[in-house]
């Protein structure tokens, strides 16, 4: 039988129903939301939307709202799930409490590699639009071989190691900073994306939109494997479980909110770009809305103004992407599945700031020295069957625990979570068989590690440590 943590253990551990294990609840409905649209919109639109207009055309809409209900249907699980165990584990911790541990881990270990490679590759955007700002503001720029890797012709990537300890710093000080700076990033993306769209449309021509979809339906589907990139990190909401003021009410409130806005400010910046200058001249260049800004008015002013607006939306994905990677690491580190490191918390600053700290470290190497392109797809899988497992998981749960306090429910039960499970399964088989063999490389890997150390060391089954005898279970109370 598999190792299953009870939803009611999951909570009453972290005491995500009181203060969550020495962190404070400072996030309120509206810091949520600002966190969400922090963690979701930034180098997906700003850097990744000449990647799908390259593979679907004027099509990309309808890749981006493909991409969009496959997040969909498991936002209402995220939904569901995370206002029914609000801890800091995330999908992490719903497949503990639905599957079993082992499939816990890989979810986790699956979450290493999302967060880890949309770290590195969010601060390698960066540096491209400080580059495009710098431009813009001085007519210079950096040396390339301080602005790119050895894999793209440089040396090191600066600007990207400087916007990963930078987002450290600010995590370290504590969450009520953090959040504050995220709200604040948030709207000056909101503002410059909507000034793009004015602009965009100022200039829009319904002849830019033929051919719709030069590709047909395979580039559409390759489009929309493209632009699902743009929407990992919305799951980031339900990593502030135990940092909360009120996450049985506001955590499913904040992810269908972020989604419908998200959606929507994309499906507008896509027919905006290609309506204006067409999808031949969008497709593969890079700082490409920054380029329509300047082609439109025919200056460079409003384009590092659009360029000034990246390098906020992607120093807040960097932040937000970040703080939900180390609370993860500090789920997974209480149960024992990986060193204890992790889930210490600063008595002062209420944050894990030994956590935070190496995870900048890691994950700055690959944004320093590495081509990310290779490792894209293999994120997006990962990235899906997590999304996957996380459908499955609230099947389990609801037969395992129906009397499981919920404040939403997933409409439509059992059909939107199997529906969530096929978009997902599609859009990992649009990846390809060289990902398909990579990934399963990596859960091997994983799993070996699992048995190595975590089966061994988990507190679950009494190993080293605080074990979960020490803390009694209780169900949930409404907060």
């Amino acid at each position: 039988m598999p190792r299953i943590k009870s939803p009611h253990l999951l909570v009453a551990e972290s005491g995500a129903d009181r203060e969550g294990h020495g962190l404070r609840r400072t996030m309120g409905l509206f810091q949520l939301i600002c966190f969400g649209i922090g963690a979701i919109v930034g180098t997906g639109i700003f850097v990744g939307l000449s990647d799908s207009v390259a593979q679907a055309g004027p099509a990309v809409v309808v890749s981006f709202v493909l991409a969009a209900i496959t997040c969909v249907f498991t936002a209402l699980s995220f939904a569901e799930l995370g206002g029914a165990i609000p801890v800091s584990g995330s999908s992490y911790s719903f497949a503990y409490a639905g599957l079993g541990e082992s499939t816990a881990f890989l979810v986790g270990w699956c979450l290493l590699l999302e967060y880890g490679i949309s770290i590195s590759a969010v601060a390698v955007g960066w540096s491209q639009y400080v580059n495009e700002l710098l431009h813009s503001l001085t007519g210079l720029q950096l040396p390339h071989a301080l602005s790119a890797g050895p894999g793209d012709g440089g040396i090191v990537n600066l600007p990207a190691v400087i916007v990963i300890a930078m987002a450290a710093v600010l995590l370290v000080r504590g969450v009520r900073e953090s959040a504050r700076a995220t709200a604040a990033m948030a709207a000056v993306k909101l503002v410059i994306l909507l000034a793009f769209c004015a602009i965009g449309f100022s200039a829009f021509k319904d002849g830019n939109l033929v051919p719709f979809s030069p590709a047909g339906l395979g580039g559409i589907g390759a489009g929309t494997t493209a632009a699902f990139f743009s929407y990992i990190g919305f799951d980031a909401i339900t990593t502030a479980g135990e940092e909360a003021k009120n996450p049985r009410r506001d955590i499913p409130v904040a992810i269908l909110v972020c989604m419908g806005v998200v959606t929507l400010l994309y499906c507008a910046v896509a027919l905006a770009a290609i309506g204006a200058i067409g999808g031949d001249q969008v497709a593969g260049r890079p700082a490409a809305l920054s380029y329509v800004v300047n082609q439109v008015t025919g200056s460079t002013i409003g384009g590092g103004v659009i360029a000034f607006g990246a390098v906020v939306a992607i120093a807040s994905v960097v932040l937000a992407v970040m703080y939900g990677q180390t609370r993860i690491l500090m789920s997974m580190s209480r149960d024992g599945l990986i060193p204890r490191v992790f889930e210490k918390v600063s008595p002062r600053t209420a944050t894990p700031v030994a956590g935070t700290l190496i995870v900048a470290a890691v994950f700055a190497l690959p944004a320093a020295f590495a081509s990310l392109d290779a490792v894209m797809n293999l994120c997006t899988i990962g990235t899906l069957a997590i999304m996957a497992v996380v459908n499955i998981a609230v099947i389990a749960l609801r037969r395992r625990e129906p009397a499981l306090a919920r404040t939403f429910r997933v409409p439509l039960y059992p059909v939107a979570p199997l529906l969530g499970v096929g978009f997902c399964l599609y859009l990992m088989y649009e990846t390809g068989w060289t990902t398909w063999i990579q990934f399963a490389v990596f859960l091997a890997v994983g799993l070996l590690v699992y048995l190595g150390y975590g089966r061994r060391n988990s507190t679950l089954a009494g190993g080293p440590g605080e074990t979960s005898d020490t803390v009694p279970e209780r169900e949930p109370q409404a907060v």
